[in-house]
């Protein structure tokens, strides 16, 4: 890895970024503070019916609904047969305001028994809501995964939905712009993930604080647009305010033929429009960062952050290694919650439950990698397991594939869609000092119930480790019989 700084005063020629922010600025503010245009806007049960809730409490009404989205992912219940309620405790008013409030303003609502619904950051590239060139923001910090299709996306906080739905612009502060190049080709079992994780354990988890990163280089085009969504994903992990990939051939191939993108002829017209998206030569960025793809390997955290990440196959570093990356302080914290030493190996680590699901790695291709792993195989006693499809239509699809029973075969539960154990909110979780592996995209204490402890890592290495019982390397699997 390789990093330098500029001087990012000058600002021509553009970057990708700042050529959409750009081209949606209405008004210079105070200082680096714009008011930009929203193209699109998309809700989820858990904030966005407080939105609308405030905004009638304001006697305003939704500027542009049918530029509005709102899906039920968030607190909803995954278990086969679900209702159309939640398992949360007090829950059931997030679901009903939603539905009440977008039935009121005319907004599309994907509910639980709509064919459309799913996590919002996998249902809007699903439905061809976001778009190459299009701004679009939501309340959940993980929007910045749809900036995979060349798209400026951030996520807010309910007060701006407010404000967005009333307007259809936000007050931002400019953030600066950040390159990661990655060049090469990823080795056997390295995914999008593990190069993620890779990323975030060198720069930190403030790596990019108040910048817009656009990942590049021959890596990044190798990635197909679901491993372009985890990648960008996880880039709010090192605390960016966006990610961003130029769109390209890739790009367009998954978006043609999607229920909200454009038809024949207009379609044709956008293809030429969306060419032209590309950062400019000559562009200046405040930091750019290189990385040797050939150096990643499958990847496993062994504490209470994702920059807390190591290759599968070394042990928990000793403080002294970390260059100043984590303090002492949050060092020892780690180690005394996740129960782990230093210089002890994570594999062999024996674990609890295995989790597949969220909006990181919930994909139709992450299920058909993970079902390749598994399939033939069985889950170790003891061990729970679970899979979450990102989508009703992943559901529907990895059905028709028959990958549902290849994951109940190996022991697997197979879930509705929803974001259900990503985080602890939907009234169910795992159980204190458990140890869980999981494709989720954060670590933190808690996050997947009360004193859980989650290593983060891809599908392949959590259907491996639900396999063997222990944390285990995809790659070495006993072979079948």
């Amino acid at each position: 890895m390789t990093s330098v700084a500029n001087d990012a005063a000058d600002r021509r020629p553009s970057t990708l970024a700042g050529l959409i922010w750009d081209a949606h600025v209405i008004a210079v503010l105070d200082g680096e503070t714009d008011l930009l245009a929203v193209d699109r806007l998309l809700l989820h049960e858990r904030t966005g019916g407080v939105a609308l809730m405030s905004l009638d409490a304001a006697n305003r009404t939704v500027a542009a609904p049918a530029q509005v989205f709102a899906t039920m992912d968030h607190i909803v219940d995954t278990f086969p047969g679900r209702s159309d309620d939640t398992l949360m405790p007090a829950g059931k008013a997030f679901l009903t305001t939603l539905r009440e409030g977008t039935r009121k303003h005319g907004i599309t609502l994907f509910d639980l028994h709509d064919p459309r619904q799913g996590i919002v950051h996998v249902i809007s590239p699903e439905q061809g809501i976001v778009l190459p060139g299009l701004t679009l923001a939501c309340p959940d910090s993980h929007t910045c995964t749809q900036g995979a299709f060349g798209a400026l996306a951030w996520g807010i906080g309910s007060t701006e939905a407010e404000h967005a739905l009333a307007t259809m612009t936000l007050r931002v502060e400019r953030p600066d712009d950040m390159r990661i190049t990655i060049e090469g080709r990823l080795g056997t079992g390295v995914t999008a993930k593990d190069l993620a994780l890779h990323i975030i354990r060198h720069l930190g988890s403030g790596g990019a604080k108040r910048h817009i990163v656009e990942f590049a280089g021959t890596t990044v085009r190798m990635l197909d647009m679901e491993g372009r969504m985890t990648l960008c994903n996880m880039a709010t992990e090192l605390a960016a305010f966006g990610a961003i990939i130029a769109p390209d051939e890739t790009t367009f191939a998954y978006l043609e033929g999607r229920p909200y993108a454009p038809k024949a002829p207009m379609w044709d017209a956008a293809v030429a429009h969306w060419r032209t998206l590309a950062t400019q030569d000559g562009a200046l960025f405040a930091a750019e960062h290189r990385f040797d793809a050939s150096e990643v390997a499958p990847m496993i955290t062994w504490g209470t952050s994702p920059q807390h990440s190591v290759p599968l196959d070394q042990t928990v570093p000793v403080f002294e290694v970390l260059d100043g990356t984590i303090g002492r302080a949050d060092y020892d914290r780690a180690l005394a919650y996740m129960d782990v030493a230093p210089g002890s190996s994570l594999g062999g680590l024996p674990v609890d439950a295995a989790f597949i699901g969220s909006c990181t790695n919930s994909r139709i291709s992450d299920l058909r990698r993970a079902a390749a792993i598994l399939k033939g195989r069985q889950v170790a006693p003891g061990v729970r397991a679970i899979c979450v499809p990102g989508s009703t239509k992943v559901k529907r699809d990895a059905e028709a594939e028959g990958l549902d029973a290849i994951f109940r075969k190996a022991g697997f539960e197979w879930r509705e869609a929803g974001c259900s154990m990503c985080f602890f909110a939907g009234g169910e979780s795992f159980g204190a000092k458990q140890r869980v592996v999981s494709s989720t995209n954060r670590n933190f204490e808690s996050r997947q119930g009360p004193g859980t402890r989650t290593h983060i890592a891809s599908p392949e290495t959590v259907a491996a480790s639900a396999i063997a019982g222990a944390i285990a390397d995809p790659r070495y699997l006993d072979p079948l019989p």
